[in-house]
């Protein structure tokens, strides 16, 4: 999958927040050292793992394709490649308005542990990010 397919899956899954992730972003990211890159035909996942902490970057699933395990298994492989590079814990941030994303991570055993205010500044007003947390 190319960096310009990323960007188009972004695109899509990303109505209102975050704001979608142009081909170059996506590219840039997925040259850091420490990245976690998972992709399949219909959404893929960034992650980055730090020492023994990982952070799920970005995950995105084609509209079409939502609601048959694509975003479950792109998480599950994400957990299981932040694993084998040592990390013992993950982290993200989900905007505070975005339901079936809570709900994806909550069901994959992610609890909250923060919150950054006004993090999403894209609309008006911000919306909040819940910081979310598992055991890896």
């Amino acid at each position: 999958m190319t960096d310009a397919d990323r960007a188009r899956i972004h695109a899509a899954a990303m109505t209102t927040l975050p704001r979608p992730w142009s081909a170059g972003e996506i590219g840039a990211l997925r040259l850091m050292p420490g990245v976690i890159d998972i992709a399949r035909p219909h959404g893929f996942a960034l992650g980055r793992v730090t020492l023994d902490e990982a952070e799920l970057l970005t995950i995105a699933v084609c509209p079409d394709a939502r609601r048959r395990g694509v975003g479950r298994d792109l998480l599950c492989a994400c957990h299981a490649a932040a694993r084998s590079r040592g990390a013992r814990t993950i982290h993200l941030e989900v905007a505070e308005t975005n339901a079936a994303a809570r709900a994806l991570y909550t069901a994959a055993g992610y609890a909250p542990t923060g919150r950054r205010r006004a993090y999403y500044t894209e609309t008006t007003p911000a919306v909040d990010a819940i910081v979310m947390s598992r055991g890896l």
